[in-house]
């Protein structure tokens, strides 16, 4: 894989419920993190007193955060309504080069700042909340 734009790596969010995705506009950066809790099985009978893990088991997450400007007061106002109303709705983080998760996200953060000489801007974080799909690109 060759370097990449990371002005590529975009976060969309489904707009109407009905799988119509949008890039959230105005992200200047963008972040997705994978995690996984492990299950330690080592026991007395470990080879070596090595610690042993439970292969398969835990609980698989993945975060989502990016920060920018406001660019479409459509995505705004979704992002924010999605935040007050609790909604869980399905996302697609494209990854350049590399493909795209899709699954359903809560938005767990979004702040807003701005100084007297500078423009206004935002930062979101979203948890997933499900189980996510990975299609690799073509």
């Amino acid at each position: 894989m060759a370097v990449q734009n990371g002005r590529d790596l975009l976060i969309k969010m489904d707009m109407t419920g009905t799988g119509t995705f949008e890039t959230v506009a105005g992200l200047r950066a963008t972040r997705l993190g994978f995690n996984a809790e492990t299950i330690d099985v080592t026991s007395t009978g470990s080879a070596g007193g090595w610690r042993e893990l439970l292969g398969g088991a835990g609980v698989r997450s993945a975060s989502i955060s990016g920060s920018g400007v406001f660019r479409d007061e459509a995505t705004d106002e979704r992002a924010r309504q999605v935040f007050f109303d609790g909604e869980v709705p399905r996302c697609q983080v494209v990854i350049p080069g590399f493909g795209t998760v899709e699954g359903p996200f809560q938005i767990t953060g979004l702040e807003y700042a701005g100084s007297y000489n500078g423009e206004a801007t935002y930062e979101i974080s979203l948890a997933s909340a499900g189980a996510l799909q990975f299609v690799a690109a073509i």
